[in-house]
């Protein structure tokens, strides 16, 4: 019999690995599943206004195409993170990449809105729990002392996702094609190019994991303890280039309380979710609840509905209409008579690198706020944020002239974004 005499805890084992390429090319796997949920949620800020000549929708069909994607996530996303739990992170993003891909492509295709709605929501249902379960794979393979930097650092390639998207409209939308397809009864014109464009990154995201590890502390939690030791080993083995029997650990043990693990679906998804309604964690769950809420209602209309803002004030202004407040360029934009619209649809390149510069600025916001974390508090610098966004928004209603406008947009977008990154923080911290 031989006895292991070398056990370690999780978080020893794996701060025991270093910190080196594996946790680099970690961090690669999951910032392209990041990007390519953001790109599949928010590709309809730029895809309904495109494809609106074609599909010749009204305004409120654009409306419901837009918070389509709003409804797939909260439809799905708990049960995407109860499958997580229970059979795997890094299995269920795979699943949860390759529907996304599928469905997003296949929008491409769409002869009508509804079709196109449809689909969306089918990809938005299918992306809806990949970011959190991205940063959950990626802190369980980092060590501890390393982890808040890999998770800010992968949060703020997110919030620059939006920019990016914005940049790849420009080439992609004065692009001068138009394909028939005789089946479906359409033109292949640029923005269902853009279509695949914003699926292929579920594409990439899906390889880049098949090639990755399971979570470690998954494996060690439903009792897998050798296949978790193997993929320390690995790891360790990554990042110092030796080999997996220099380290020196027998076997492991998770050294936390994780509850216990419950078989079956109904009974585990209940063991996970009653918690949240009793006391005491029943007063954070309805306090951030509300919270999540207001803020992704304010968050969810102005990053949808960004691009066609940008849009109608670069040509309103672009027409002289400069003393015009925001609510006004955007009428003017629409009652434009329909033999003066530019029937591509192409959304204007000034607007797009608005966008553009809008998402630097939240990026770099949010490293200088998150260096403000420790010496606010996370429930004053959220309060702040709010009221700010708030001064910041009424503001912009009443402003008429252009050089105000603008800045103006630009920092209540930021300060409305930031809070619902601010709030997860705060979820973090209340809601354990």
């Amino acid at each position: 019999m031989v006895v292991k005499t070398n056990t370690k805890t999780f978080e020893e084992a794996l701060y025991m690995t270093g910190f080196g390429r594996f946790n680099c090319l970690m961090m690669l796997v999951n910032i392209s599943v990041i990007l390519a949920m953001a790109f599949e949620v928010v590709s309809v800020a730029y895809l309904v206004p495109a494809s609106a000549c074609e599909l010749k929708t009204t305004n409120a069909q654009q409306g419901l195409m837009a918070g389509i994607p709003l409804m797939g996530i909260i439809a799905t996303s708990h049960f995407w993170g109860y499958l997580a739990d229970t059979r795997g992170r890094r299995k269920i993003l795979i699943v949860c990449m390759s529907l996304g891909f599928l469905a997003g492509s296949l929008s491409a295709l769409s002869p009508n809105w509804i079709m196109f709605s449809v689909l969306k929501f089918l990809s938005s249902c299918a992306v809806s729990g990949t970011y959190a379960l991205a940063l959950t794979l990626l802190s369980e393979c980092t060590p501890h002392h390393k982890r808040s930097i890999m998770v800010a650092l992968t949060s703020t390639i997110y919030l620059t996702s939006t920019g990016i998207m914005a940049v790849l409209t420009i080439p992609v939308l004065h692009l001068d094609m138009a394909y028939p397809i005789p089946y479906l009864n359409i033109d292949f014109i640029p923005w269902r190019l853009l279509t695949l464009v914003f699926a292929f990154p579920c594409a990439f995201a899906a390889l880049a994991l098949y090639f990755a590890f399971e979570s470690p502390r998954f494996l060690l939690r439903i009792g897998e303890e050798e296949k978790a030791l193997n993929i320390i080993k690995s790891i360790f083995s990554i990042n110092s280039g030796k080999s997996g029997d220099d380290f020196n650990v027998d076997s492991l043990i998770l050294g936390e309380d994780a509850g216990k693990f419950v078989k079956g679906m109904w009974a585990s998804l209940a063991a996970q979710t009653i918690p949240l309604l009793k006391p005491p964690l029943l007063k954070n769950t309805l306090l951030l609840g509300v919270l999540f809420t207001i803020i992704y209602f304010a968050l969810n209309s102005v990053l949808v509905w960004l691009p066609f803002i940008a849009d109608a004030m670069m040509k309103s202004i672009e027409k002289g209409d400069n003393n015009l407040t925001i609510c006004d360029m955007i009428r003017r934009v629409q009652n434009t008579p329909i033999e003066d619209v530019n029937q591509d649809c192409a959304l204007n390149e000034f607007g797009m690198i608005s966008v553009f510069i809008i998402s630097v600025m939240i990026a770099t916001f949010n490293v200088v706020l998150s260096t403000l974390i420790n010496k606010m508090g996370r429930k004053r610098l959220l309060v702040c944020v709010q009221s700010l966004s708030l001064c910041l928004g009424s503001g912009l209603l009443y402003v008429n002239q252009s050089k105000l406008i603008t800045p103006l947009s630009r920092l209540d977008f930021v300060m409305i974004h930031l809070r619902k990154h601010k709030c997860i923080d705060f979820q973090r911290r209340r809601g354990r």
